[in-house]
């Protein structure tokens, strides 16, 4: 006899958090309401403390503003971002769940082409529970998923695969630009919707981009900082890039694997071109430093967690990227703060050894 879907619990219920950055009240949560109900909501308000931000009723929630980080931090509130949308990682660090989503307050429930409501949140906990295969490239994409394989080539030595630490998705309809791409193409909307998800090579980059995002806090969290933006800080907007690059060069070190694709959310709001190139203006110039930098970053044997990964990273952005701009070497300082930060509320347990299916 079948069970009835209403019977069957959620999947990771009581061990994912969603995490939410927001200035504003909630209501896009409606939408998502179906899918995001059984699970515990971390929400990070950005701004003026004092504004009442409004959240649908129904909804397991626990909402940190300004005066909350500053009393739970101390004097190490100083590595949260304020103003940006950074400021979602203090919701990273207070969590005590396995794996995160996080997710955007202007992003809404997409259709697939048959019309049906995409839930994305299974999406992602699907590709964090199957492996990744960073290591050799499958022309089929992801294996794992049904009516997919390894194809002949491919190296059975390989075919196990290794630990998915980050599942990042994509977005229909307003495109993740930036400002200069933003300007020339300002009504193109994104409709394509490619039904693929693959891991990313090891020792290849990509732009992460926050607004749908998922990952296995256990292995890769300390890592997922998004630096110092915003408010006082002379960039905005590269916040999950930042954290992107140096999650990826660290997973690649640990023989962890990054998965991008499914699922699509519905990015509704386009953002002003002409604010994003006031906040991303030095970013484009030191993004062409950045990305060689990362492509070169080595982090030696002993670096057997993800804490000594970043901290080895922070003390190269100090005396590589520091040349480049003093900003280099403050951020570099407020990525130790946050791994200090991060054990206090997160104490560290044994050295997590280095996964099977690591580089040698």
């Amino acid at each position: 006899m079948a069970v009835p879907s209403s019977s069957i619990a959620p999947p990771l219920k009581d061990e994912l958090d969603i995490v939410i950055p927001t200035i504003r009240n909630l209501d896009f949560l409606e939408q998502w309401r179906p899918f995001f109900q059984p699970y515990h909501l971390i929400i990070v308000q950005d701004g003026d403390p004092s504004k009442t931000i409004k959240v649908p009723e129904g909804f397991d929630y626990e909402l940190h503003n300004r005066n909350d980080i500053n009393r739970i931090l101390g004097p190490k509130a100083s590595c949260i971002s304020f103003k940006d949308s950074a400021c979602r990682c203090f919701g990273y660090m207070v969590s005590k769940k396995k794996y995160i989503y996080t997710i955007d307050d202007d992003c809404f429930v997409a259709k697939d082409p048959s019309g049906k409501d995409i839930n994305a949140l299974q999406q992602h906990i699907k590709n964090l529970l199957t492996p990744s295969t960073p290591f050799f490239f499958n022309t089929l994409y992801d294996p794992y998923r049904d009516g997919a394989d390894f194809v002949r080539g491919y190296p059975f030595s390989f075919r196990e695969g290794v630990l998915t630490a980050v599942s990042h998705g994509l977005w229909l309809n307003i495109p993740d630009y930036d400002a200069p791409t933003q300007l020339v193409k300002p009504l193109e909307r994104n409709t394509r919707y490619v039904d693929a998800v693959m891991s990313i090579p090891k020792g290849t980059l990509f732009p992460m981009c926050g607004m749908n995002l998922a990952f296995n806090r256990d292995l890769i969290g300390p890592a997922m900082y998004f630096g110092l933006m915003g408010d006082g800080q002379p960039i905005g907007r590269y916040d999950d890039m930042w954290a992107g690059w140096c999650t990826k060069v660290i997973c690649d070190h640990l023989g962890l694997g990054v998965k991008t694709g499914l699922p699509y959310i519905w990015h509704s709001k386009a953002s002003n071109p002409f604010v994003n190139l006031k906040k991303e203006y030095m970013g484009i110039f030191w993004q062409e430093e950045l990305i060689p930098f990362f492509q070169s970053v080595s982090l030696p044997k002993d670096c057997t967690t993800v804490q000594k990964c970043y901290i080895e990273i922070s003390n190269q952005v100090k005396a590589k990227l520091g040349k480049v701009d003093d900003y280099f070497s403050k951020l570099a300082d407020a990525m130790v703060t946050w791994i200090e930060a991060w054990d206090e509320l997160n104490p560290p347990s044994a050295a997590v050894p280095v996964p099977k299916g690591a580089s040698k």
